[in-house]
């Protein structure tokens, strides 16, 4: 039984969970390779599959990085068989030593690396502040009016973050501190330890009330004060990780890793530490994809016979676009037949460079996957970087495939009481969309997978959904080799469960069709896409 639940305490909604490999609400473990609303992955490998060889495929995972030893992927990681372990020489003469399972572009040679980085908006800010701090538009010559414009805009939101995580934690901290001065008068009350039966009791004392109404709730769940310091950490954690990387200009991470930045021909740094120091992300991602199928423990991912190959680019902040493009290459220049991209920003200040990379996949045949994004923005308006089409471009990619986030619920239910939705609809009320620019969709919502140390968590996002369509395109190459990555595309595009009806629009409350949300009006069905393949494969 998964022990997820929720307390309202003092208007704070408290979440405790605990995950194991067996910890987990059945209705949640391994939705989505089921019928409904998910892909029907299960039905594909009993009726259309059971019978057939596979083939291994090679899926690179650029991400946060992987935990290759987890009890449920380590069967399925990639190996570079040209390279010797540990002996400290590029024997492949690829450029990267010792790459066993794949490569760390945030780290340097003596096993240093980044976790935490700036978001790129910051970056800009910093690196234009030296240049226009303190003039005004009369000062600035017509020439660098728009980068000016662009400096104030950086500046105005870095400053509006920056005051907003400043508020949040001073807050958060005073909350946590109300109740331990509540907890504290209450235990001296009550000499040492107490029972909501007592708080109830002195509820209306003019002294002890209101300590006793904010740890009642508290009380009668079993919990303590404990439970909201554990719960409020994050929050804190996470708005003083805004004010220390996020959108501190001051904040150098990439002296780490000692390379210039700015430099695309300064390509040989990093380490073959694919793991990293916060792996959970990518873990999750791998899961997804190559979680081994039937096992008994954790969760199935959709794919059964692939090697991941774990790429680490993506810090907790915002990637370099330097990083992302060396890392497609690597990963194709390695054999990876698939490209998953579970991340993205708003600025991309060297795109032309990760055009170009994604262009060396596309010459290669290589499919790139990508996440939508969790702004529930129409993408179409507003930039989501890497994409599927540039302004600079006429037509989109032919290798890639934009994913928004899709749920296990078939129609949204209002809170009437507190406004909003309590169930959501079946696009997540998170996912970015566009009729034109986001392909499919797919499972996104409740996704139960793995984390590093043998662990498991559902979490949600664009990034689980963009792993099911790699997934599925593994899947496909797996069983049909003959197929290119480009006809795989084709089928997954042409064997949607096409939706026939309405759904919040994401970040709104009102309904929309659900065709409107993407270019292809459905969710990826991995057993249409089979049946599909098999027709297309037949004559080849």
């Amino acid at each position: 039984m998964n022990r997820t639940g929720k307390l309202l305490v003092a208007g704070l909604m408290l979440t405790s969970v605990t995950v194991g490999a067996q910890d987990v609400d059945k209705e949640i473990l391994n939705w989505y390779n089921g019928k409904k609303f998910g892909m029907s992955t299960d039905a594909a490998y009993a009726k259309l599959l059971a019978d057939k060889k596979s083939e291994p495929v090679v899926v690179a995972v650029i991400d946060s990085g992987v935990d290759i030893e987890h009890e449920d992927l380590q069967v399925s990681v990639w190996v570079n068989e040209d390279e010797i372990a540990g002996n400290g020489i590029d024997d492949d003469n690829n450029g990267y030593i010792d790459d066993i399972n794949g490569w760390n572009f945030l780290g340097n040679a003596d096993g240093e690396n980044i976790n935490a980085e700036q978001l790129e908006v910051t970056r800009q800010y910093a690196a234009m502040d030296a240049k226009y701090k303190g003039l005004s538009k009369a000062d600035v010559s017509d020439e660098d009016m728009a980068e000016y414009e662009n400096y104030k805009a950086y500046r105005a939101e870095v400053e509006s973050k920056r005051s907003k995580a400043t508020k949040s934690v001073t807050q958060y901290v005073g909350i946590v501190e109300k109740f331990k001065g509540a907890d504290a008068e209450l235990k001296k009350k009550f000499g040492g330890s107490y029972t909501a039966k007592d708080l109830k009791g002195v509820k209306d004392d003019p002294e002890l009330g209101e300590s006793a109404t904010m740890m009642y709730g508290l009380a009668k769940a079993g919990l303590g004060v404990e439970a909201v310091e554990a719960q409020l950490q994050g929050a804190i954690d996470h708005f003083q990780g805004q004010l220390d990387h996020h959108y501190n200009p001051e904040f150098n991470a990439r002296s780490v890793v000692g390379d210039d930045p700015s430099n695309f021909d300064d390509k040989n740094y990093g380490n073959n530490d694919v793991e990293g120091p916060d792996a959970m992300h990518g873990t999750h991602v791998a899961g997804i994809i190559a979680a081994t199928r039937g096992n008994g423990i954790g969760n199935d991912g959709v794919a059964d016979n692939v090697r991941i190959m774990s790429v680490r680019a993506i810090p907790d902040g915002d990637e370099r676009d330097k990083d992302v493009a060396l890392a497609i290459r690597y990963a194709v220049d390695n054999g990876a037949q698939i490209i998953n991209m579970s991340f993205g920003k708003a600025v991309s200040p060297n795109k032309t460079e990760v055009i170009e990379a994604i262009k060396y996949a596309e010459e290669k045949g290589v499919l790139c996957v990508h996440a939508a994004g969790n702004s529930s923005i129409d993408i179409g308006k507003e930039p989501n970087f890497p994409s599927p089409k540039y302004p600079s471009m006429s037509k989109e990619f032919s290798n890639w495939i934009e994913v928004g986030a899709s749920t296990r619920y078939k129609k949204a239910k209002a809170d009437k009481k507190n406004g909003g939705f309590k169930q959501p609809g079946l696009a997540a009320r998170f996912s970015n969309y566009n009729n034109d620019m986001v392909d499919v969709f797919a499972p996104g919502l409740e996704i139960y997978s793995t984390i590093p140390n043998n662990e498991y968590i559902a979490i949600q996002g664009t990034s689980m959904a963009s792993p099911m369509v790699a997934g599925v395109a593994a899947l496909l190459k797996s069983y049909y080799p003959k197929l290119t990555m480009f006809e795989i595309r084709d089928i997954i595009f042409q064997s949607v469960q096409t939706i026939d009806r309405t759904t919040p629009l994401p970040g709104d409350t009102v309904e929309v069709p659900f065709a409107e949300l993407c270019a292809t009006d459905g969710i990826v069905n991995v057993y249409n896409a089979v049946q599909l393949a098999e027709e297309k494969s037949a004559g080849k």
